[in-house]
């Protein structure tokens, strides 16, 4: 287990607006940055980053935390992984808890940690054998030569070898302690019934390893060398727990930095395209590996920029099929060029002929956006055909159609209406037409997955706050002095006593000694854990606000801390339309001393009500009781009419506040 130390080490180093930055273009807004959601599709950011708080809010789903909560929530991280992860990151070394150890080596591991771990043995296995083994130097570590490839880009890319032994992988992998089941499972391994010692999947194959965008090895591709043989040339991993094909781009872990920081990502088919571009120093691309295109790696792609330029080899016999993949892209509101190289030559030769000066000259000069690269393609063998140049036109006008951005689409139908010397209003009715068709379509299909999925039509109740003001009121302002004690906890306040001597106290102590004067019981459990810990704070001379619990290794807990210490309201940068509104906390001693005076009248309130329902249960069986519990509301609705005169709502100060100030 990791120890303490190592653990606040890492806390106190990471930053949250890099570790986050890698999954999501962020930009500066006001003191905190901005992005789109990761976990959420929209069109608007909702996702806010703040470095002097050194968390994140996502508004859009409500999740929010830390930077290891966020590489939990997007990789699926368990907390040790993704403080190791961070860790690595950043240098830090890792130390054990040597008490701990055994401990945790006594606990099962889950499926999906052995898929991982297996995965990582593998790549190792699969390294070692292509640089220390004879038959991996002779035969994989040629091959990569023979295409040119450097040393540090095969380790880059950490390329490996399958020896020509049917089992030898498996064989080592069962000697390690992992079970034909795991085996099996992660796709590595095949058992025939007339195999038991197993078959290796990839033998006699050099190795590519598909990684996700933290690192983490998800599955193979492996490549046959041998031409004689009667097989696919290309294997991939089947499908597994870990390993979906459609939510990986090959290439994105080595490529995520350049392509964020060069605001564009280059778009190829294959492994080798990729490589040759990172070694020529192209370094912004990734590949699709031989997979249709798909919506969730698109996403991918978006986290980190809106820009892609697809490269084709020049004589590719699916160029008309990947209009499909530019449909895809305007739909998620990507900006596309397109580039077709000479015929003969696809991006990997293309990159080992040519210097990388010349080859960047070569995709910026020569890429088409995607209305010249779709006129130049379907209008190829038109001729002089009206109708089959019709068809073209249309073509083109449908993909503008699934462009998001009005302003973007009209640009577009004024290209194509200069190009083909069309007028702008056939065009835009044309634009109607297919418009109308795509909706149909998303229409129907939704249609469809709502029919399978629409669930038994059954009354639900509505949640106990919203049917009960009382309760709703209480519980908003229990949130709300909760949130004060963790947003402005150790801010000191300057109050009077009975005889007007000033003193001092902490936000934390007013709040707290209210809670106790009023013998409160709190009516949400994350709220009593948060007060349970601030006491035990103060017993230790500790003052535990908002940045001590935000590490907290409970879900509920970060999320009501996140909320605390990040605002709706900070999702708007209203300096930048030169409006000054009041800081969150500006009046901090008025809002302070009128929310604990409100929450004591919400209370009270509440309490009346509670109270009344016991008279009915005590009106015939016990007239003592009764009695009591009328003295009882009789004396809280006396206290509820004083605190009604002491609080008034301030509309410049947007407060409540006590009148008697």
């Amino acid at each position: 287990m990791i120890s303490k130390q190592t653990i606040d080490k890492i806390f106190s180093t990471i930053r949250v607006e890099e570790i986050v930055g890698e999954y999501v273009q962020l930009k500066r807004a006001g003191s905190n940055y901005k992005g789109l959601s990761p976990f959420h599709d929209e069109k608007t950011p909702s996702f806010v980053v703040s470095a002097s708080k050194q968390i994140w809010k996502d508004f859009s789903t409500g999740k929010g935390g830390t930077a290891i909560s966020f590489l939990m929530e997007i990789e699926n991280f368990t907390y040790p992984e993704a403080l190791r992860h961070a860790a690595k990151k950043y240098g830090i070394e890792i130390e054990e808890d040597q008490r701990e150890i055994s401990e945790e080596a006594k606990h099962a591991q889950t499926e999906k940690d052995l898929l991982y771990k297996i995965h990582e043995v593998a790549n190792t296995y699969f390294q070692e054998i292509l640089w220390d083994d004879q038959e991996g130097r002779s035969i994989g570590l040629s091959y990569f030569k023979e295409r040119e490839l450097r040393d540090d880009i095969i380790k880059k890319f950490q390329l490996g070898y399958s020896p020509e032994q049917k089992n030898a992988f498996t064989a080592y992998a069962l000697e390690k302690g992992y079970s034909k089941e795991i085996l099996e499972k992660s796709g590595l391994s095949i058992f025939p019934e007339n195999t038991p010692a197993g078959v290796d999947r990839f033998r006699e194959r050099v190795i590519f390893p598909i990684h996700s965008f933290s690192g983490r090895v998800l599955g193979f591709g492996a490549r046959i060398l041998k031409s004689n043989v009667k097989t696919a040339k290309y294997l991939n991993s089947p499908e597994t727990e870990i390993y979906h094909k459609s939510n990986v781009l090959y290439g994105l872990n080595q490529s995520k930095q350049a392509i964020s920081r060069k605001n564009g990502c280059l778009l190829v088919e294959g492994y080798m395209d990729v490589i040759s571009l990172h070694m020529s120093g192209i370094e912004n691309v990734v590949a699709s590996s031989g997979t249709s295109l798909t919506t969730e790696q698109i996403k991918l792609i978006k986290r980190l920029t809106e820009n892609v330029t697809i490269l084709f080899d020049g004589d590719n016999a699916g160029i008309k099929a990947s209009f499909r993949s530019i449909d895809m892209l305007l739909t998620e509101g990507m900006n596309i060029r397109v580039l077709l190289f000479p015929d003969g030559d696809d991006p990997d030769s293309f990159a080992r002929k040519h210097p990388q000066e010349y080859v960047e000259k070569y995709i910026e000069n020569e890429a088409m956006d995607f209305i010249d690269f779709k006129a130049e393609v379907l209008l190829r063998d038109v001729g002089n055909d009206p109708i089959k140049k019709a068809e073209a036109i249309r073509d083109i006008v449908k993909s503008v159609s699934f462009v998001q951005n009005a302003l973007k689409r009209e640009v577009y139908l004024k290209e194509v209406s200069n190009k083909f010397g069309l007028s702008e209003q056939s065009l835009f009715n044309e634009l109607d037409v297919q418009k109308q068709i795509t909706q149909n379509q998303t229409h129907h299909v939704q249609q469809q997955q709502k029919e399978k999925t629409a669930p038994k039509l059954e009354i639900v109740p509505l949640d106990k706050e919203k049917e009960d003001p009382f309760l709703f009121d209480v519980l908003f302002m229990e949130n709300k002095l909760v949130d004060h004690m963790l947003m402005f906890g150790d801010v000191v306040l300057k109050r009077r006593d009975e005889n007007n001597e000033e003193y001092q106290i902490t936000v934390i102590e007013e709040i707290l000694h209210h809670f106790e004067e009023e013998q409160y019981t709190f009516l949400v459990k994350e709220n009593e854990i948060i007060i349970n810990q601030i006491k035990e704070g103060i017993q230790k001379d500790e003052l535990r606000s908002g940045n001590f619990f935000v590490s907290f290794m409970d879900e509920e807990i970060t999320t009501k801390v996140v909320d605390a210490l990040i605002p709706l309201d900070e999702l708007e940068n209203w300096a930048s339309r030169n409006i000054y509104p009041p800081n969150y906390g500006d009046k901090v001693a008025d809002q302070i001393k009128g929310d604990v005076l409100l929450h004591k009248y919400r209370y009270i309130d509440y309490l009346i009500k509670e109270t009344a329902k016991e008279l009915d249960q005590y009106s015939t069986t016990d007239e003592g009781k009764y009695y009591e519990l009328i003295k009882k509301i009789t004396l809280l609705k006396q206290a509820s009419i004083r605190l009604s005169n002491m609080i008034e709502y301030s509309p410049i100060k947007g407060i409540y506040v006590d009148r008697k100030r």
